[in-house]
């Protein structure tokens, strides 16, 4: 046999051999009908990148590009008018066909129109899935991820919450008066240790084994809509987790930040932190540059969405979800810390794809001039659109711990939330700013408030009532806190009384909990189920009256319903003269309180309890 035939022969079952196969294709499947129409595959698996692809039924490949990185390809497809189908993807070099595989369009289940976010008649239950309740006890360790154990004696540890035992209390839910639900992270976050939180995902299309499967999140997404809840899903454009896929195998030379530093273990640079670079026209680009590309903690590759396919990645990732669970909403982690100019491009795709949803970006900022920036309609001197419906109040977050624990005076006290809420002019739509007593990331509002039942509800009482979507950590309806180690993340997500088989106390039927939880539980469960169906507090108009004698008071008004806030800061009851609100014409109209059910005539004075909250509606 010719000796040249033979190397010839030999070398074509070499790259035979050197063919895996296709180990991913991201996104799994897609859509028919959807309104852009270009779809971007990832494909992955080794030496992918020097094979050929065609596909079935005359399907458009629009552009294939591939990465020096030999173990990629990025397909683009166009599916106009492609209908519900499963396609064939075959790989093949000059000689032989090497592979082939399945790629199905999926019948859209909805309309994009039907998919209705988020408002200001929704009041969210936030959830740290780990910790709330353990469902299913098979899926606690899973052999093939990094962090194998269980601990519920250590605050860092994984303890053993998953999709089913959210499924399994969403009556709790639902009965108090939640109309939302947003779990933190729910994807793989396969890193070595605090994998619990889920903020460092390490496969973006995969839920975490230990929290359950697809189907289940898919179960808790129609059971929640079955309920009239919507489910928020907890995303991350900014970082992965440093153990994910592809950071063993990267596409690009720059497909995550300072991507040469970690490729050649030198120092990492991390972010400055400096969120008003995004707005600081004096502002360096050193700082500026640090601040959106430096990666957020080492553990934390900070992701370069200036990659024109890892942007469309993410924005298909989200997009895949929202399809794939129905959502009714997304809640972007860490928003002002990826290139800003993708996150308009992202938050814009989504809003195209779907005009009546509804995305909620974290803003950590106490100036409302930032949150404000990064809500859709802002007008910005620098001509921003980020076309992100929510941003989060957390500037009235920290105004409403001082009101409450300051003493009174001119410039201290409850005139803290009234200036605060006389900010609402700096805001695009203040309605969908997102408000909340407290979060995951911060200390327990009953912490906060130096554990003071009284001042809890007030808290609660005024973020329920104001212009506002309202957001609240599960346990806050129970008095939970982490007094004893302020600041520790871990106890803060500490676990939920009777999510677990063999718990002493269980918040859930009520065994176990002191009368002050139990008060607190039902306070919160009456507010809530009144809100839910308040007109005047959903879409209203807001008066409110300078404190004035430790007294400050807040009116939402809707044509026949009017529902009014009386904070007293006061040791003893206060009578307070009914003149000073003539301007709402509401002599002789009966007024019920919204917890006690007592009513009540207005006339010249009404005298009301020592410190706290007093909540009165005309509403019968």
């Amino acid at each position: 046999m010719n000796f040249k035939k033979n190397i010839a022969i030999l070398s074509f079952f070499i790259g035979l051999s050197a063919f895996s196969q296709v180990e991913r294709i991201e996104p799994p499947y897609w859509w028919s009908d959807m309104k852009n129409t270009q779809l971007e595959l990832l494909m992955y698996g080794k030496n992918i990148g020097t094979y050929d692809v065609s596909i079935s039924n005359n399907v458009t490949i629009e552009k294939v590009t591939k990465p020096e990185n030999t173990n990629y390809q990025f397909i683009t497809i166009d599916t106009k008018n492609l209908q519900p189908q499963t396609l064939t993807l075959t790989f093949s070099n000059k000689e032989k066909t090497v592979q082939t595989l399945q790629y199905e369009i999926k019948k859209r289940v909805a309309s994009a129109d039907t998919y209705k976010g988020f408002d200001s008649s929704d009041v969210i239950f936030l959830v740290t899935p780990d910790r709330f309740a353990n469902g299913d006890t098979s899926n606690d360790i899973v052999s093939t991820m990094n962090e194998k154990t269980i601990n519920r004696e250590n605050d860092y540890a994984r303890h053993g919450g998953d999709i089913r035992g959210m499924i399994n209390h969403l009556d709790y839910i639902e009965n108090l008066g939640f109309t939302a639900i947003w779990p933190m992270p729910l994807l793989t976050n396969n890193m070595y240790q605090a994998s619990y939180h889920g903020y460092a995902m390490t496969d973006f299309y995969q839920v975490d084994p230990r929290y359950g499967t697809l189907d289940e999140y898919i179960e808790l997404s129609q059971k929640t809509k079955q309920k009239g809840i919507k489910l928020i899903m907890d995303q991350v454009a900014n970082h992965c987790g440093l153990e994910h896929w592809w950071m063993k195998d990267l596409p690009f030379d720059d497909w995550v930040n300072y991507q040469e530093d970690f490729e050649n273990k030198a120092p990492l640079k991390t972010s400055n932190h400096r969120r008003t670079t995004n707005q600081d026209s004096y502002g360096s680009a050193y700082d500026r540059d640090l601040m959106n590309q430096g990666w957020f903690v080492s553990a934390m590759p900070d992701l370069n969405q200036r990659n024109p396919f890892l942007a469309t990645y993410l924005i298909q990732n989200s997009i895949w979800w929202i399809e794939t669970l129905q959502l009714g909403g997304i809640r972007q982690d860490t928003y002002p810390y990826p290139d800003k100019a993708f996150m308009s491009k992202w938050a814009g795709a989504i809003m195209n794809e779907y005009p009546n949803f509804s995305i909620v970006g974290e803003e950590w900022s106490l100036n409302p001039l930032l949150v404000a920036y990064w809500q859709q309609g802002q007008k910005n001197k620098d001509g921003y659109e980020s076309n992100l419906t929510s941003s989060m109040d957390f500037p009235m977050q920290h105004l409403l711990v001082q009101a409450l624990t300051e003493p009174e005076s001119w410039d201290k006290g409850l005139v803290k939330i009234y200036e605060g809420l006389a900010n609402d002019f700096a805001y695009a739509n203040p309605s969908k700013i997102m408000i909340f007593p407290d979060n995951h990331d911060m200390d327990r509002i009953f912490t906060q408030l130096k554990e003071d039942v009284t001042d809890n509800k007030t808290a609660l009482s005024y973020m329920l009532l104001l212009p506002r979507i309202p957001q609240l950590y599960y346990g806050t309806e129970i008095l939970m806190q982490n007094t004893a180690k302020p600041g520790d993340h871990g106890l803060i997500r500490t676990d939920f009384p009777g999510g677990w088989q063999g718990d002493k106390v269980n918040a859930f039927t009520g065994e176990g909990l002191t009368v002050q939880q139990k008060d607190m539980q039902q306070f919160t469960s009456k507010l809530l189920n009144y809100r839910k169906q308040s007109k005047a507090i959903h879409q209203g108009k807001t008066v409110h009256f300078a404190p004035e004698s430790g007294v400050y008071t807040l009116f939402r008004i809707l044509e026949d319903e009017v529902v009014m806030l009386l904070i007293n800061k006061n040791d003893q009851p206060t009578t307070i003269d009914l003149k000073k609100y003539s301007e709402l014409n509401l002599n002789g109209k009966s007024f019920k309180n919204i917890i006690t059910d007592e009513s009540f005539i207005w006339n010249d004075s009404i005298t009301i309890p020592v410190k706290g909250a007093t909540l009165l509606t005309t509403k019968q």
